[in-house]
C-alpha cells in the first residue's frame, strides 16, 4: 500500500530541514512537503488548498517545524510529539478569568492525535536515540514574550511541551478533509521571556531533519491507523 503525507511547515527552513532528513538513503516516494506560511490562518488555507488539489488523496499531514518548548518538560534540541493540538488563544478574557471556545458555544480548540500513531512516532524516536516528549503542543497567534504568559498557559494547559503558531490551523485543514493529523516540534528556546542569545535555531533544524530521516523507514510508510 502506497501512503501519501502531506508535511507542512511555516517557513523554508524548516521545509529544508525537513526534506534532508526523508532524503537519508534515497528520496521519500509519498511524502510532499509544503511551506504554508507563518500563523494559524495561512497555514490553513495553504493546507487546505493542498488537501483539496491533490490528484491523489493524501493518508497524513504532519505540521512540522521548530518551537518554544516548556522547560523543563521539552528541553533544547528536543522534540515534542504531539497528542493533542491546542488552539490555546482562541477563546475569550473576562473578568473572571480564560474562557474557552468552547465554553462560548462557538467550536472547538482541540484535535485529539491518535494513540496508535504517536505511539509509532514515539516508537521509532527512541529507537533512534532522539530525545522526545509525547504531550499537547498549543497554537497561539502572539507568541509568548513574557514568564506570566508562559505560566499562565502552562496553568491552563496542564503538561503541554510546545508552543508554536501554526499547528491547529493545520489540523482544521485535515479534518475538514478527513485525514489523520499529528504535530512533531524540535524545541528552539524557551517559552517565556524573548531572549535571542539563548535561542537554539541550529539545533532545533538540526534534529528536526533527524527526527525525519528517523521516522522516514517506519512511519511515514504505514498507515496512520
Amino acid at each position: 500500500m502506497t501512503v501519501r503525507i502531506l508535511i507542512v511547515t511555516a517557513v523554508a527552513a524548516e521545509a529544508d530541514s525537513v526534506a534532508r532528513g526523508l532524503r537519508h538513503d534515497g528520496p521519500h516516494p509519498t511524502a510532499d512537503v509544503l511551506v504554508g506560511g507563518v500563523g494559524p490562518a495561512a497555514v490553513a488555507a495553504a493546507t487546505a488548498t493542498a488537501l483539496a488539489r491533490a490528484a491523489t488523496p493524501y493518508d497524513l499531514v504532519v505540521s512540522a517545524g521548530i518551537a518554544g518548548g516548556f522547560q523543563p518538560l521539552a528541553p533544547l534540541g528536543s522534540v515534542v510529539v504531539s497528542d493533542t493540538i491546542v488552539a490555546a488563544d482562541l477563546g475569550a478574557r473576562t473578568p473572571d478569568g480564560y474562557l474557552t471556545v468552547e465554553e462560548l458555544g462557538f467550536g472547538r480548540s482541540t484535535h485529539p492525535v491518535a494513540p496508535v500513531l504517536t505511539r509509532r512516532i514515539s516508537d521509532a524516536l527512541a529507537r533512534g536515540e532522539r530525545r522526545h516528549t509525547v504531550a499537547p503542543v498549543l497554537t497561539v497567534s502572539t507568541v509568548t514574550g513574557t514568564a506570566e504568559r508562559a505560566a499562565e498557559l502552562a496553568a491552563r494547559h496542564p503538561g503541554a511541551a510546545a508552543e508554536a503558531m501554526e499547528g491547529f490551523g493545520v489540523a482544521e485543514a485535515a479534518a475538514a478533509h478527513g485525514v489523520p493529523v499529528v504535530e512533531i516540534r524540535a524545541v528552539s528556546n524557551a517559552v517565556g521571556p524573548r531572549d535571542r542569545a539563548a535561542w537554539r535555531i541550529g539545533e532545533a533544524l538540526e534534529s528536526l531533519r533527524h527526527t525525519f530521516q528517523l521516522l522516514k523507514p517506519t512511519v511515514l510508510v504505514e498507515p496512520a491507523s
